[in-house]
């Protein structure tokens, strides 16, 4: 008798518990992208020829939803912001249209609101400065 009355409250006690974590508020698994990397999403022009690169999002792990303009649409094989340190920072890849292998590699100068940095063109094999105003 003792073994079913025992047997009983355990059910009782994992009922209970079940219902509780059934009640319980969802934690979410889901990480959310850095708030500077935020302020990294609009049109962004490089106006010594009239580049752009569109930032439509940023993925929890810094991955930018990027598209690259020269005029026509291309997209990035690779499109990243970090932190490194105290700076943000953007590493781009273009791979699409004759551009096989060329990147940027950004920072975020926040004095100035620019995207400020090198640009590697892969086919000529010749690095650039260059800059982004935000459009």
């Amino acid at each position: 008798m003792n073994a079913i009355v025992s047997l009983c409250a355990l059910m009782i006690s994992l009922a209970t518990f079940g219902d509780a974590m059934a009640q319980a508020p969802a934690t979410s698994q889901k990480a959310v992208a850095a708030p500077e990397f935020a302020l990294l999403k609009g049109a962004w022009v490089r106006p010594d020829g009239g580049y752009m690169i569109a930032v439509n999002g940023i993925a929890p792990d810094g991955r930018l939803d990027a598209i690259y303009f020269n005029p026509k649409q291309l997209p990035f094989a690779r499109a990243q912001a970090s932190r490194d340190g105290g700076a943000l920072r953007v590493s781009l890849e273009l791979t699409a249209g004759g551009y096989a292998g060329s990147t940027y590699e950004l920072t975020y100068d926040p004095a100035s609101d620019r995207l400020k940095g090198t640009y590697y063109q892969a086919v000529a094999k010749q690095k650039f400065d260059v800059y982004f105003a935000r459009k």
